[in-house]
């Protein structure tokens, strides 16, 4: 393999790794806090157990570019869906302390849903 090819082959890695790092964030701080806009965010506690989703049709209100934090703790997979533009859709494992940060970025009412089982988590009123 050229040497240029290699260079360009390893971009692509490095630039796909990010994107995919980019899109969840399923850890918590390692510093121990959160960042200051953090500070100003909305979180929703979610919890799947036996079957059963806590909260189910709940509204939430949030301002648009307002920190939101999802987190979870799990007994099934599934995938969480945040009906808004763009979309955001996280991965959720079987375990506890699972968190999903993102923003939305337009006003209006934006679904957040848990797609394997089939329940709308809250829907976000969006204001300016």
């Amino acid at each position: 393999m050229s040497r240029v090819l290699r260079h360009c082959a390893l971009a692509v890695i490095v630039a796909w790794s990010a994107l995919v790092s980019g899109c969840s964030d399923t850890t918590s701080d390692p510093t121990g806090g959160d960042s200051a806009s953090a500070a100003d965010a909305v979180t929703i506690e979610v919890r799947i157990d036996s079957g059963t989703v806590t909260p189910t049709n709940e509204r939430t209100e949030a301002k648009v570019n307002q920190p939101i934090v999802v987190r979870v703790d799990s007994d099934a997979s599934d995938e969480l869906h945040v009906h808004s533009d763009p979309a955001h859709t996280f991965p959720v494992e079987r375990r506890a302390g699972q968190k999903f940060r993102f923003t939305v970025t337009v006003p209006g009412s934006v679904d957040i849903e848990l797609h394997d089982a089939g329940k709308t988590v809250t829907t976000l009123l969006i204001r300016p």
